[in-house]
């Protein structure tokens, strides 16, 4: 084991303690006079215009001037801040690394979606709460403890401490590299998302303004500095989340403790949701859908000759509009609609087959969406395909459950937080805190979706679409995709079957909907900029330091010094973070698909071989190397066989390799098993090569 720089002595850590608490309520009494400041700028004709960029740029200098103050070279302050950092400060900071962008953008808007159950082939939102809250049990019963006791910098030098050999570390430091790069997109995604809609740029900027400020937080300071700009983000996280949901809960309940009150809402929303599936508009706008579906299905069975005639159609539009002297607005929109049909057959198809899904999905009652509080989808009483419905849905409740769960068990970024406690009962007391931190918001975020459909159900539905809100507009030149509503019956009333609403986008838009001042909307999105910096922050350092602390100094130069390694992390740190911005400019998933996605492959591999090396000393090299590629092998191969680029390039139908109707982002649910299965097998069969460590 490797031995840490000791720790102050216990009167001077108290004391240190002490001078943090002074600082932290500084900067909360701070900063919320700084949000009364620009309230009270609103009120006297600061224009909004102005709001959204001071928000931007004042969070992101304040913390930089946090990740400029804390900057280091000293190896154990860049690695693992020095491992001195307070339990109570330490659970802030994990909160903080915990609450990405996907928990606060985008956990509310899959409840708000999905209602607490989910579609048949999609689990409801409610997965999320219970799955992220019961990971940290985990975290905090079987790894983060032992961890410690180690003394090591990344989770990667465990699988080496504890296993032996080159091959433990390299595939613990690809995995890491792996499911860490795929969940930092996703923030930075967010990251593009919330600049562009604060400062009215273009998406692509948004993302390098974004990025601007996680480099700042983390290049020159590592853990030390991230860990003080993820306490400061925390608060504003909490601010951002609580004090919309609160407004929201007095409007409409005269009580601002949402979590308490809103129970009475979800009545109202299953009263009006009968309503909506009788109304005989929201019916005609289903049956238009679905004769949209069967004019895409007659489309696929000839898909060259209808690509061909889309092409020959978009053309047209373009020359007569140029004919007419239309607006250049309706010009360019038309160049953008031509440009953005599918290049061949196997683009149209993958194009026409997801717009089929879509049409019918829509064409079903309530826009294709599950009651709010409905225990599963289907009817475990009703036809065949309403009992399958309902198994499916709860299989895939389950199976993301257990993914988030396990993942949260083996997120490297995560575990790599429990390193900068000073001791082993310091590590466990900072999980018990990061878990009080994070339910403050996740027993709000169901509070949320709920308060924020009963707003558009009862409000927004029903309106003259010559009456509907500036912010509908704003949000839709964003992204269409996060937000959309169109006439499809041509009565003029915004029906909910005409709605079209992204789950990145509930949280965002949720003080506009419920007609809040603007400063609350910058506040909201400052919160969510604070939530995918801070998680931004701890990826890219755990990527770098897999890449150069796990691979080149262990594979390729060994003969280099703890300062230099230090510059390579960061220098390796800033090519990550351009390689992920360039990868989430493609828009390719929402946040959460990927931060699913990611947490399915932190579990199969990592979970089994880092479990079982705890608790079980039989456990071997070979059994650990081979448990590890069996388990992220399949896990691997279950989403890339079932995504839609591969399927159309295949030809298949959506849905063809599925095991047990389990969506491809739950593989950790094949993955982790097979795992353990095979860690196990392969340690009785060669025990000979093992290591053991004193846990």
């Amino acid at each position: 084991m490797r031995k840490s720089k000791p720790v102050a002595s216990e009167p001077a850590y108290r004391a240190y303690e002490r001078r943090l608490h002074r600082i932290l309520a500084l900067y909360v009494a701070g900063f919320v006079a700084y949000l009364a400041l620009l309230a009270w700028a609103e009120r006297n004709g600061l224009p909004r215009h102005w709001l959204g960029p001071i928000f931007l740029f004042s969070t992101v200098i304040m913390y930089a001037a946090i990740g400029i103050y804390g900057r280091t070279s000293d190896p154990e302050e860049y690695y693992v801040a020095g491992r001195r950092i307070p339990p109570m400060y330490n659970g802030m900071a994990a909160a903080a690394d915990w609450m990405s962008a996907a928990s606060f953008i985008s956990l509310a808007g899959g409840l708000y979606l999905q209602g607490f159950s989910g579609t048949a082939g999609q689990a409801g939102g409610l997965a999320y709460v219970l799955g992220w809250s019961g990971g940290f049990c985990l975290v905090a019963l079987l790894i983060a403890p032992h961890l410690r006791r180690l003394n090591l910098y990344t989770v990667p030098d465990y699988f080496s401490v504890r296993y032996g050999g080159r091959w433990p570390r390299v595939i613990a430091a690809g995995a890491a590299v792996l499911c860490s790069f795929t969940y930092v997109v996703a923030q930075i995604y967010g990251i593009g998302l919330i600049a562009s809609r604060l400062t009215g740029v273009q998406f692509e900027i948004g993302i390098l303004l974004g990025l601007g400020g996680v480099l700042l937080c983390s290049f020159l300071g590592g853990m030390r500095a991230i860990t003080w700009t993820q306490v400061a983000q925390y608060v504003v996280v909490l601010l951002a989340f609580l004090i919309p949901v609160s407004w929201l809960a007095y409007k409409q309940l005269g009580n601002p403790l949402a979590p308490l009150v809103y129970g009475t809402q979800l009545q109202k929303i299953a009263e009006l949701e009968k309503k909506l599936m009788q109304d005989p508009a929201e019916k005609q706008v289903g049956a238009i859908f679905l004769a949209r579906a069967h004019a895409y299905e007659a489309k696929l069975r000839n898909i060259d000759e209808a690509l061909a005639r889309d092409r020959t159609a978009a053309q047209e539009r373009i020359r007569a509009l140029k004919a007419q002297g239309a607006d250049s607005a309706l010009i360019v929109r038309a160049h953008r609609e031509f440009a953005a049909l599918p290049k061949d057959a196997a683009g149209a198809r993958e194009a026409r087959t997801r717009a089929v899904q879509e049409s019918y999905e829509r064409a079903k009652p309530l826009g294709g969406l599950p009651p709010h509080s409905q225990a599963y989808a289907g009817d475990p009483q009703g036809t065949p395909q309403e009992q399958e419905a309902f198994d499916i849905s709860r299989r895939n409740f389950l199976a993301l459950m257990f993914c988030l769960m396990l993942g949260t068990a083996g997120l490297p970024h995560l575990l790599t937080r429990y390193y900068t406690t000073p001791s082993v009962a310091t590590a466990r007391a900072s999980v018990a805190w990061s878990v009080f931190f994070i339910v403050l918001l996740y027993l709000s975020a169901p509070a949320l979706a709920a308060l924020v459909k009963f707003e558009v159900m009862n409000n927004l539905v029903g309106s003259s679409f010559g009456a509907l809100p500036p912010w509908i507009g704003q949000w839709a030149k964003v992204d269409p995709s996060l937000l959309s509503v169109a006439d499809v019956n041509g009565d003029g009333i915004l029906q909910w079957g005409e709605i079209r609403m992204g789950a990145d986008i509930i949280m965002l838009a949720t003080p506009e909907l419920g007609g809040l001042p603007y400063v609350v909307s910058g506040l909201v999105a400052a919160g969510g900029l604070a939530a995918a910096l801070s998680t931004a922050d701890g990826l890219l350092l755990t990527i770098s330091n897999a890449l150069v602390r796990d691979i080149y100094c262990h594979e390729i130069n060994r003969n280099i010094t703890p300062e230099y390694r230090v510059i390579l992390s960061k220098f390796a740190l800033l090519g990550v973070a351009m390689a992920a911005a360039i990868a989430a400019s493609f828009k390719a998933a929402e946040i959460l698909p990927l931060v699913s996605a990611s947490f399915s492959l932190a579990a199969s591999a990592f979970v089994p071989a880092m479990v079982l090396g705890i608790f079980w000393r039989g456990a071997s090299r070979r059994g650990a190397v081979a448990g590890m590629l069996a388990g992220l092998g399949i896990t691997v191969y279950y989403m890339v066989v079932n995504a839609p680029p591969v399927r159309a390039m295949l030809g298949l139908p959506p849905g063809q390799w599925l095991w047990l109707g389990i969506q491809p982002l739950l593989a950790g649910v094949f993955g982790v098993p097979v795992g353990f299965a095979v860690t196990t097998a392969v340690s009785w069969l060669w025990p000979a090569q093992r290591v053991r460590v004193s846990m």
